[in-house]
């Protein structure tokens, strides 16, 4: 029996989890996640947290590094984290800008915005992680479509590159590096571009008009700062070790994967998508 325990079973772990716990036998997957909810164990449970790594034969971790810079798993339980397979979800924000280049693995990390997710990248890495870098995560109620319809999106008179991924095929990535070495992966679609273009599509498919151009200045520094950065994220890697390719190859497969996946009935009702903390 292989034995999966998730830090922070959300939005993107949690299709990883389900999709272990549903398509593969011989799987019992658990984890955390804040407050202990849905059948979980909540992160602060020491006792319940501590039994259960005893147990896990896989460990995957999406926890975001704490308000101190520090990595709350490792600074908590790292002492007890001996899995044969450690998995992170981290960032391609460790980069830093890149003037709209082409980065891969090979590329120095530390010197953008997130240098405490690049301090826990760097940890985990250490610690033989298969370490998963990721570009901006959508998917089923977490798109540009719902931005859109909810009337919460903008477009940015900002020309910058940016690179996406599906979280199917996140799931897909982390999956097929249950065999593989440990290492830095980047997970990334194979068409980085600008949000405005990716908006504006998603906004065709709704029949809708493109939402307006607001002035950078407007935005928050946190959203400011995602634009202050430029970057293509390559995926060579992944497809030639993990032997994974995209299902969602460019966004407007993905966009219109969801488009399809909603009536219009739900599409009038659907509530607004929430923000990820992945880049």
């Amino acid at each position: 029996m292989h034995r999966l325990f998730v830090f922070g079973r959300g939005y993107a772990a949690g299709v990883i989890a389900d999709r272990l716990a549903a398509a593969s036998e011989g799987w019992a997957v658990t984890g955390t996640t804040r407050d202990g909810r849905d059948g979980t164990l909540a992160f602060d449970d020491a006792a319940g947290v501590r039994a259960a790594l005893a147990t896990a034969t896989h460990i995957l971790s999406s926890v975001p590094p704490g308000a101190d810079g520090g990595d709350p798993v490792l600074d908590r339980y790292g002492d007890a984290i001996e899995a044969a397979w450690i998995g992170y979800l981290s960032s391609t924000g460790v980069y830093g800008d890149a003037g709209g280049a082409w980065v891969d693995e090979s590329a120095p990390t530390g010197t953008g915005r997130r240098t405490a997710r690049s301090a826990a990248d760097a940890a985990w890495l250490a610690r033989g992680a298969r370490v998963f870098r990721l570009p901006g995560i959508y998917g089923p109620g977490r798109s540009p479509l719902d931005r859109v319809r909810a009337g919460t999106a903008h477009r940015v008179d900002v020309p910058n590159l940016f690179s996406r991924i599906h979280v199917e095929d996140l799931a897909d990535g982390v999956l097929a590096a249950l065999t593989a070495p440990a290492g830095a992966y980047n997970l990334a679609d194979d068409r980085p571009c600008s949000q405005n273009e990716v908006i504006a599509f998603a906004a065709r498919l709704l029949g809708l008009e493109p939402p307006p151009f607001v002035p950078l200045e407007s935005l928050s520094p946190m959203a400011r700062g995602f634009y202050a950065e430029d970057r293509r994220i390559a995926n060579g890697k992944a497809k030639r070790v993990l032997g994974w390719q995209p299902r969602y190859p460019d966004y407007r497969a993905g966009l219109r994967a969801l488009r399809a996946m909603t009536s219009p009935v739900a599409a009038s009702t659907a509530p607004p998508a929430a923000s990820s903390d992945q880049r």
